[in-house]
């Protein structure tokens, strides 16, 4: 991807390299502290941010680690909405996707986020990110929920370009021998499909970055986000199964053919408020995708960046803020 992105021009070639080595060689920041669990199923644990008000429980993607909301001390939306009077509670999905390896996203649903939802006290807000957003439809229509946010998360997965769709399509057979031996999908495989969905953008960022003043709020956060985003547990072999046959592939959800719990699960049968920002510039959940049923909400930041960019908190976090305090006065 280097060699064919920086063709000709050596110089640009070397900037990237050296961006690459700084980030590689970047001190790290003691993260922040982990908040208490307060349930476990299957190695997931519902995590809890605290706050007095109403639950408003988050359901992050089982790609990439749960911590994108809750990145920094100047970027965490969970511990900022905590702090506006709502009870913030996080799933976290845990490390041990092996402890998982037989439950599909469904299965996900079913046996962890369902039990956990179900033992509140009352029944919460939901909001989901990326998959977690279609994963807390499925959750919404099956048990009461306050109200349901779903942040850039994916449904009609036709509305994915052909050439992604084929792409994916090619990673997940030329995976088949990793998942079979390891009943997992590694993370490295995931990497490399969000790396050719923007080949330009992944070498860019790093030949930008070599010009970042060290030490800087823009060289830290570089640095923090490029490691949220090479982290990751590998995804239960059920689950990736499930990812890229029956959704990207078949698009059960949007067709009205994906089922949990025995139940087919169509977003228009929430009785619930809903609520679906939607990433006009996204280039790993396209607009196409998104939720149709209830409010949408574009927002004009990509698939990151409308949670921990530098416009979030005006842009999504506030609105989300108001959104919440209203269902739960409602």
């Amino acid at each position: 991807m280097l060699r064919s992105e920086t063709a000709g021009d050596p110089a640009r070639l070397e900037r990237t390299l050296r961006g690459l080595r700084r980030y590689q060689e970047a001190d790290r920041p003691e993260p922040l502290p982990t908040m208490p669990a307060i349930a476990e199923a299957h190695g997931a644990m519902l995590r809890d941010y605290g706050g007095e008000g109403p639950h408003v429980l988050f359901v992050p993607s089982l790609i990439n680690p749960p911590n994108v909301l809750d990145l920094s001390a100047e970027r965490s939306l969970l511990r900022w909405l905590a702090g506006r009077g709502h009870h913030v509670l996080l799933l976290d999905w845990g490390n041990d996707a092996g402890r998982r390896a037989g439950l599909t996203v469904g299965g996900h649903v079913e046996h962890i986020l369902l039990p956990m939802l179900r033992a509140l006290t009352s029944p919460p807000s939901l909001v989901g990110y990326c998959l977690g957003g279609t994963m807390a439809v499925a959750a919404a229509r099956l048990a009461p929920v306050r109200s349901l946010v779903t942040l850039a998360a994916p449904w009609r997965f036709s509305g994915f370009t052909e050439d992604s769709r084929a792409m994916l399509a090619r990673l997940w057979a030329s995976s088949q021998g990793s998942v079979k031996a390891l009943n997992l999908l590694p993370m490295e495989v995931l990497q490399a499909a969000f790396w050719n969905l923007d080949p330009r953008r992944t070498v860019a960022k790093f030949e930008d970055f070599a010009g970042f003043a060290p030490d800087g709020a823009e060289y830290r956060a570089f640095v923090t986000l490029e490691d949220w985003a090479n982290d990751g547990p590998p995804l239960p072999a059920a689950a990736a199964r499930e990812i890229f046959e029956d959704f990207i592939a078949a698009d059960l959800p949007g067709s009205g053919r994906w089922t949990v719990c025995s139940e087919i699960i169509d977003p228009a049968d929430i009785p619930a408020p809903q609520l679906h920002a939607v990433s006009t510039t996204d280039r790993i959940v396209p607009a196409a995708s998104a939720i149709t049923a209830g409010r949408t909400w574009p927002l004009d930041q990509g698939h990151v960046g409308m949670i921990v960019g530098g416009r979030a908190q005006t842009s999504l976090w506030e609105p989300l803020d108001s959104w919440l305090s209203q269902c739960s006065i409602e």
